[in-house]
């Protein structure tokens, strides 16, 4: 897979993500300059403000479902603030879009932290999920219960 090509994936998860918020009633909006946030994600009227680092990959395909890699930056995940990040994993697979992991930034640090998620390479946190039916998997742990986890985002009727 290309460079180029990786680019219009991640993308196309973005905007992907984005418009599932949009349709929970939340405003977007992409950050002019990228330092780390591709995502803010608001509450208009009472002024909520939540992070969101998008992270896109595409399927390879196992004996039982799919596995999929992606690679964070440690120094993001472990520099925290008031505003925790809100990660969310998207997959292409089959030719559509997987309903998103989502993880806020404690709980992934947690995982890491004490139970040594993932592999370290060059800074990088290297992240293997492997999905079969309806159960995710990472480094042993079961994060099934991260599928489609909009508690931070309720539906917002306008």
């Amino acid at each position: 897979m290309t460079k180029k090509f990786n680019l219009y994936i991640g993308k196309a998860g973005h905007l992907t993500v984005m418009s599932e918020f949009l349709m929970r009633g939340w405003n977007v909006a992409i950050p002019e300059v990228d330092i780390g946030d591709d995502i803010f994600v608001v509450q208009d009227e009472i002024g909520t403000l939540n992070r969101v680092q998008v992270k896109t990959a595409t399927a390879i395909n196992k004996t039982s479902g799919f596995s999929a890699k992606f690679n964070l930056s440690i120094k993001q995940l472990e520099k925290t603030t008031d505003i925790f990040i809100q990660y969310v994993f998207v997959v292409r697979y089959n030719e559509k879009w997987t309903t998103p992991l989502i993880i806020r930034q404690d709980i992934l640090l947690n995982h890491f932290q004490i139970n040594n998620l993932g592999s370290k390479h060059d800074g990088s946190l290297i992240l293997h999920f492997s999905y079969s039916e309806n159960k995710v998997e990472c480094s042993g742990q079961d994060f099934t219960k991260y599928i489609a986890d909009y508690t931070d985002f309720p539906i917002i009727e306008h």
